[in-house]
């Protein structure tokens, strides 16, 4: 931007304060800079997950994340609100209850990441429990709590698990209006690390449907792979959480991965559409051979596991491969099958990739290259009559700007501000150092105008000269 009179009026005052004015400048400048590097949420997260300031954080925490204490006890549990993110805690071999207050139409879902500290020791039958309970304390998800493990990777990493209630015809329980409570559960090994983990839960509510309709899946679906995504790969950095994984669209993309890291991608799958994912770990010098090296897994747009897809490696390409999906439908939902229940609504549906620690000790600390492959085939159809105004905006749908967004590979807070790229963490460094900036070039401007006016007093045909020509000392835009 070029405000009139600023240029020539820097090039006078450049020739009145001589080296003085030059030197305050850059005093200015450094203060800018000591405000620019002020401690903020990054480093805390940092801190919290156990790795050195400046280094990637195993899970980018949501931004907007209310801080909660899980209760031991359901008296005491703290009531979370639909559409919210929250902050909490979890224990070794603790259980932990939150409280929600449902009516008797909606569909709640509950979901919780939790995160084991970088570097920590952990087995692979270590893990979290998540169930949504009556207020008799009875199950709501099928009679059972959902679980995610470590598993065979045995490094740690984040772990999402999910509970519901599902209002509706077909004689479940918690059909009442009332208080219900979220209960989360981890479990490790004796010999594992006792250090806490961090948890974030999400609580998304889905309106009823106006009028009742098919209550069973659909019997038949396409369940055959399809052709191989072609074309050149193109670069997409994935992020590292739901809160800011990296949008794609049908194609070939590739990205590096490191040792003990997971990657997060996302997406837009519509009405009637189907998904298909593959990742591809490239050669890397080394040797020896694991088991299970590279693990894929599927969330869905309220985060429930759908599926996930492995693969060993010895150093030479690898891929997982999901299995084939059904396409999206609301009855999905009326299966005893959890992949095709997991396909219940349209919306972004998340790639969670994760490399096993210990390839480091084979393969070195990478990165190594990942190569992912999307396609959703099927054109978009008509999605369900949700009742009333209360479905929340861009959950249960594909918008115009979700696709934009999968073209473009926005993160996924770009419509709150946040785009998972570097723009967004330079826009909340300028917020938090608005004031001292703020600050500093008043500061500036007003030594600059005490110099000009001495100046000019000595000079007064130079003064003549500046006035003449209109000049103003600089102001702040």
């Amino acid at each position: 931007m070029t405000i009139r009179g600023y240029d020539e009026g820097w090039r006078v005052m450049g020739r009145r304060t001589g080296w003085w004015c030059g030197r305050t400048v850059m005093t200015c400048m450094a203060a800018l800079c000591a405000v620019a590097v002020l401690p903020g949420p990054a480093q805390a997260q940092a801190r919290e997950q156990g790795v050195a300031a400046g280094s990637p954080v195993p899970y980018a925490f949501a931004d907007d994340a209310r801080q909660v204490e899980g209760a031991s006890n359901r008296t005491e549990a703290v009531q979370l609100a639909p559409g919210g993110t929250y902050r909490s805690s979890l224990q070794n071999n603790e259980k932990a209850y939150y409280r929600l207050r449902l009516d008797s139409a909606s569909n709640a879902y509950v979901s919780a990441t939790a995160v084991p500290r970088a570097g920590t020791k952990v087995a692979s039958s270590d893990g979290i429990k998540v169930s949504l309970q009556d207020s008799a304390g009875r199950n709501c998800f099928s009679g059972d709590a959902d679980e995610a493990r470590i598993g065979p990777t045995e490094s740690p990493r984040p772990l999402t698990a999910w509970a519901a209630r599902r209002a509706g015809p077909d004689g479940l329980a918690c059909q009442t209006a009332g208080t219900y409570y979220v209960a989360v559960e981890r479990t490790s090994r004796a010999d594992s690390s006792p250090d806490d983990w961090s948890l974030e839960l999400q609580y998304v509510s889905e309106p009823a449907l106006e009028k009742t309709g098919p209550t069973t899946a659909p019997e038949t679906w396409n369940s055959g792979s399809p052709e191989p995504v072609s074309g050149t790969a193109k670069p997409r950095r994935g992020g590292t959480s739901f809160n800011d994984a990296r949008a794609l669209e049908e194609g070939v993309w590739k990205d590096g991965i490191r040792a003990g890291q997971t990657l997060y991608y996302r997406v837009p799958v519509d009405w009637g559409q189907q998904l298909y994912a593959t990742a591809e770990l490239g050669a890397a010098d080394g040797d020896g051979f694991l088991g299970t090296a590279l693990v894929m897994s599927l969330h869905n747009p309220v985060r429930a596991f759908v599926g996930n897809a492995r693969t060993g490696y010895d150093g030479t390409p690898r891929a997982a491969v999901l299995e084939p999906l059904s396409a999206v439908a609301y009855e999905n939902r009326y299966t005893v099958d959890d992949q095709v229940g997991g396909m219940r609504f349209a919306g972004w549906y998340y790639l969670a990739v994760h490399l096993a620690a210990e390839t480091a000790d084979k393969f070195g600390d990478g990165p190594i290259e990942l190569l992912l492959s999307v396609r959703v085939s099927g054109a978009p159809g008509a999605e369900p009559a949700y009742a009333g105004a209360a479905r929340p905006r861009g959950v249960f749908e594909v918008t115009e700007e979700d696709t934009d967004a999968a073209a473009s590979g926005a993160g996924a807070g770009a419509a709150s501000g946040r785009d998972g790229g570097d723009s967004a963490a330079t826009m909340k460094l300028v917020a938090a150092g608005g004031i001292g900036a703020g600050s500093v070039l008043v500061l500036g401007l007003g030594v600059w105008t005490v110099v000009a006016r001495r100046r000019a007093g000595g000079s007064a045909a130079m003064a003549g000269g500046a006035v003449a020509r209109g000049y103003e000392p600089p102001r702040a835009p």
